[in-house]
């Protein structure tokens, strides 16, 4: 989308979160992360956007740290397009479990969107266990968009809630 690498996922993939079911849109990325968990940013984060019945929009952030390959983004990788702000169409399954961490605890919080419009009453997920990705992947990223994160937003009296 000329901000990131965005990719656009058929029906069929949801959360259930507080009695509402919101299904996946899309999901991108940034670099550096654009959350911060005990004040560490992370080398890249994965916002899983979805959308509810009635528009309501939730994201589930996975923050990504250096560390070993990781399967889903390098498939996702192996499809870029050469230059920013190019679409293709990649022809290849995408398994979303596989960019999940194995341990689910998660804060939750309403804030915005962090790309114009920074549209407000969005419900936040962003998943504890951060998962990991190569420096070589990270490398990928940073040639297209060294850094396409939204600068940290003060809490403005939000409340934070960690899941059990």
């Amino acid at each position: 989308n000329g901000h990131t690498v965005q990719v656009n996922v058929a029906p069929g993939n949801s959360l259930q979160i507080m009695g509402r079911r919101y299904e996946l849109q899309q999901f991108h990325f940034h670099r550096p992360s654009e959350e911060r968990i005990n004040g560490r940013q992370y080398d890249m984060v994965a916002h899983l956007v979805h959308k509810d019945a009635e528009g309501r929009l939730a994201v589930l952030a996975v923050l990504l740290e250096r560390g070993q390959d990781q399967a889903l983004i390098q498939t996702v990788w192996n499809h870029l397009p050469l230059e920013r702000g190019d679409t293709y169409n990649a022809p290849v399954p995408i398994d979303l479990n596989q960019l999940l961490p194995a341990e689910r605890g998660y804060f939750s919080y309403m804030g915005s969107l962090t790309t114009p419009p920074c549209t407000e009453g969005v419900l936040w997920l962003v998943l504890r266990q951060p998962v990991q990705l190569s420096t070589q992947q990270i490398s990928v990223f940073s040639h297209l968009y060294p850094m396409n994160a939204r600068p940290l937003q003060a809490q403005s009296g939000r409340l934070i809630k960690e899941s059990n």
